[in-house]
């Protein structure tokens, strides 16, 4: 009796919960089938009831590791909530990407692994400061808009903890599959599993210039520095380039050799087309930076997820990732305007913490035949190398707009002048750049401008016309 009265208290807890939470607990019950009721981190007003979380739980399992494997025991935090869980439209819409597998809500849930001290007491109690980490990074999708993808980098520029005056060396994220929770299909669409793995901030950059997952491979190799579950820890005292100082030579080899397979970033700009001949010769100006200013203050936090190609094999011995020069939409919606507007030449004013990326842009990307996408909420301007196919922009027309993506051809011989224009944007930080940073090259009638966009023209549709 007492265990039929059991079954029947779980069937109506399961009937209870929405539908989609559900699916995504019988998910982790497959992991922690002894963990039926773990600690969890639950928001008192919900995000669709005028709350500020948008997370309705964080769950916090205890996982005892592997030791054939080396993986030591660790918490592990799960979110649910920026998938659909009710499939009622309270929070989010279904989706009309057109998708023949539609995902749910934002079609991921959030993870994390934080390494238990081998002092640690049996009956520890998990800290909560990994809930309030990525409650804050779910408010940064739902505000942005910008979905995230494994390995795209979040700079933080502060400890994970939220602890401030600490010496903890592990002040960014980098963002992986997990390793233990697949693609999950729920009755509103499939939810997969990103796990946040705290880095260095030599480990950021390296992502930034190489991609993500390339060096959350080599995270991997060690458990000293993740493992192969990727776990976090706050003592970790250096890097894996610091750790295993090969590992950077071949890296800087193979971004010359090959170039960088990072296809984008989000960063705010504005554009506005120039009249043909706008643009009277000039000199190049150069603002003179401050050399006493750290790389470490160049991005705000959360303002940048990198966004890279997809590639079969992301190892350090094949460094190069997709090879492929086709232009990809940077948006979500593939359905964009068929009618291209050309343009006679166009100025872009890109915002501070974005600028060292078109040093990347120019010398990894467009140097090796390749594009990149600056990507704000609803507009993109893609850089475009002469050998991509698929593009809009040609020799005769360099600048064009279809909808809201705009593309800019960089032709072969503009792409050693601006790798020297800008070299000292890649070695400094936005901080320290005195803005507005202009550089214009008249004969092509283009112009690019380092300063905060203006907030009331970010993201406005269509070009700007002079």
């Amino acid at each position: 009796m007492a265990t039929n009265a059991a079954e029947k208290e779980t069937v109506l807890k399961r009937r209870i919960l929405p539908r989609g939470l559900q699916k995504l607990i019988e998910q982790c019950l497959k992991i922690y089938p002894d963990q039926t009721n773990p600690l969890q981190v639950t928001t008192v007003l919900k995000y669709w009831l005028g709350g500020q979380d948008p997370l309705d739980y964080i769950s916090m399992y205890h996982n005892a590791g592997d030791p054939e494997q080396n993986i030591p025991p660790h918490w592990h935090y799960v979110s649910f909530g920026l998938s659909d869980l009710h499939g009622d439209g309270r929070v989010h819409l279904a989706d009309t990407s057109g998708g023949l597998e539609p995902r749910s809500g934002m079609g991921f849930e959030l993870s994390f692994r934080l390494v238990k001290s081998p002092e640690a007491p049996a009956n520890e109690r998990p800290p909560t400061w990994p809930a309030n980490l990525l409650q804050s990074l779910a408010k940064y999708v739902f505000q942005s808009g910008n979905r995230l993808c494994a390995g795209d980098n979040i700079p933080w520029r502060r400890s994970l903890d939220g602890i401030k005056d600490t010496s903890t060396v592990i002040q960014h994220m980098l963002i992986a599959e997990d390793a233990q929770l697949p693609r999950t299909e729920t009755p509103f669409g499939w939810v997969d599993f990103l796990q946040i793995v705290g880095v260095t901030g030599e480990e950021l950059e390296q992502a930034s210039r190489w991609n993500g997952k390339g060096v959350l491979n080599l995270l991997k190799k060690d458990p000293a520095t993740g493992g192969p579950w990727l776990i976090t820890d706050l003592a970790r005292s250096c890097s894996v380039f610091e750790q295993f100082p090969e590992t950077l030579r071949q890296l800087e080899l193979d971004l010359e050799k090959e170039g960088s397979d990072l296809a984008g970033v989000n960063a705010d700009f504005t554009f506005k087309e120039l009249a043909k001949g706008a643009l009277a010769a000039a000199d190049i100006k150069r603002e003179v930076l401050d050399p006493d200013e750290d790389l470490s203050r160049s991005i705000s936090s959360c303002n940048i997820a990198v966004k890279p190609e997809p590639s079969n094999e992301d190892t350090l011995e094949r460094s190069t990732g997709s090879t492929s020069s086709d232009m990809v939409n940077p948006f979500d919606n593939p359905n964009i305007p068929s009618r291209v507007f050309p343009l006679t030449g166009i100025e872009l004013t890109l915002a501070p913490y974005a600028a060292k990326f078109l040093m990347l842009a120019v010398r990894d990307r467009i140097r090796h035949g390749r594009h990149f996408t600056f990507k704000a909420q609803h507009m993109a301007v893609t850089f475009v190398a002469e050998s991509v196919t698929g593009s809009i922009v040609s020799r005769q027309t360099p600048y064009a707009v279809l909808g809201s993506w705009v593309q800019i051809l960089i032709p072969n011989r503009l792409v050693p002048r601006m790798v020297d224009s800008f070299g000292e944007l890649g070695t400094r930080s936005a901080d320290s750049l005195k803005i507005p940073l202009t550089y214009e090259w008249p004969e092509q009638n283009l112009k690019f401008i380092i300063d905060n966009p203006p907030p009331e023209l970010l993201n406005q549709q269509g070009p700007i016309l002079a």
